[in-house]
Order: C-alpha cells, then structure tokens, then sequence
C-alpha cells in the first residue's frame, strides 16, 4: 500500500525534514479513514515507515504519537501500533479530566503561580528552570520533550512557595502530558512552546510577577488556541 506521494516512476518521493512529521501524519489518517487500514489492523513497523516516506524512524514515533492523541490508533508494547477508530475525535478529555476543566484549573492555578514563583523562587529553583529551558530546547525526541514539558510547570508551581500549587500540578500531570502531545501535533507548536517558557522563566527570574503571570497567561492562551484550531480542523475533516 502506498502512504506517500510518488513521482512517475512510481517511487516514493522523500519528505522533507520541515513539515516531515505532519506529512507522516496526514497520510497515515487519510489511509485509515480510507480504509486501507480498517480498525482492528496493524500498522507497518516504524522500520518500514520510515524507509517508504525516507524519514528517520524519530518522525515516524511522533506521527504515531499523534495519531494516538486523536484516538485513531492505540499502541500496545512489544506488540505494535493498531487501529482502533477510522476517524480522528475531538479531544473532549485528556486521561481523567475533560478538556474544558483542565484548561480552567491551569488557568486558575498556573497564572498565580508564577506570579508568586516570581518573588519566592530560591536560587535552587532558578537553577532548575533554567537546565529544563536548555534541556527543552535541545530535545529532538516528542515523548521526552513532553515529560520535560510538563516538569517545568510543576516546577513553576514549586517555585511559588505554596505546597498547595505543586500538589495540584501534580495530580494533573498526565492530563497536561496527553495535552501536550495532542497541541504538538501543530507545525512548529514545541518550538513557539519553548520561546513562550523562556519569557516566563526569565520574568520570574527578574522579579517581575506581573509578567510572569501575563506570559503564563498568554502561553496557556496559546495552548487552548491550539487544541481549537486542531478540533476544528478535525471535525472539517470529518
């Protein structure tokens, strides 16, 4: 079965490294929802999807990482990748809460965070920020870039004196990971992602709680425009 586009000869064409992951991603949905993969089939090894679309197997992981967030696959260790729905869904909950609650606690929680992790932060959680920014920033791989995602938010929380904020962050950190992943899927989100963190980190650690809290405010901002402009295009797609 062909995944990519061919030239006249026949042959796989490659996919550029820009937008490789989301080229990845549109031809292994448009297969499912064709049903040339119906549900309950196996998609090709990562191995073998990456040698049709001339991609490195990192692109393949995310493409499928993403599929997962809209519900269309689901990956089962030691045993493969496999279709489980042949239309994406709109991402009502992330792991135990709903989408719609989730992003209301962050915003309630999150923004005066940061603001009180402006004027409480040690030296120590500064150190700590400022590794996971580098850390982010220099991470090719999706699954430890989102882990490393969501550390930095409880650390924030942490930064903020209140034992109450990390507790809460905590307790939400698969949610915020599944989030994560699922806003991911939009060309260059990680990296504006990074840029939005940056701002944060660098208010706190100039004593500044009214920026700190108006970046946290425009980064989560960023992150629900994200999940409606990707249910959007889901549901058109539909």
């Amino acid at each position: 079965m062909d995944l990519s586009d061919r030239s006249a000869t026949g042959s796989p064409q490659p996919v550029l490294r820009t937008g490789a992951v989301e080229a990845v991603l549109a031809d292994l949905r448009a297969a499912i929802e064709k049903g040339e993969f119906p549900v309950g089939a196996k998609l090709p090894a990562e191995t073998a999807l990456a040698q049709r679309h001339q991609v490195s197997r990192s692109v393949v992981r995310e493409a499928l990482r993403a599929l997962q967030a809209v519900g269309m696959t689901v990956t089962h260790t030691g045993k493969g990748t496999f279709v489980q729905s042949a239309a994406a869904v709109e991402p009502t909950r992330f792991g135990s809460y709903s989408a719609r609650d989730l992003m209301e606690v962050r915003l309630h929680v999150e923004i005066p965070a940061a603001g009180y992790a402006a004027v409480r932060r040690t030296d120590e959680d500064l150190l700590m920020l400022a590794g996971l920014l580098k850390r982010m920033e220099q991470e090719r791989d999706e699954a430890a870039w989102v882990e490393l995602d969501t550390l930095l938010h409880i650390t924030i929380a942490q930064a903020s004196g209140n034992p109450v904020f990390r507790r809460v962050i905590e307790e939400i950190r698969d949610a915020l990971a599944r989030q994560s992943t699922f806003v991911n899927q939009m060309h260059g989100r990680r990296e504006r992602s990074d840029r939005e963190h940056r701002i944060i980190v660098d208010a706190i650690a100039h004593v500044s709680p009214d920026k700190a809290k108006t970046a946290m405010q425009a980064h989560l901002n960023q992150v629900e425009t994200s999940l409606t402009t990707i249910t959007l295009h889901t549901s058109a797609a539909q």
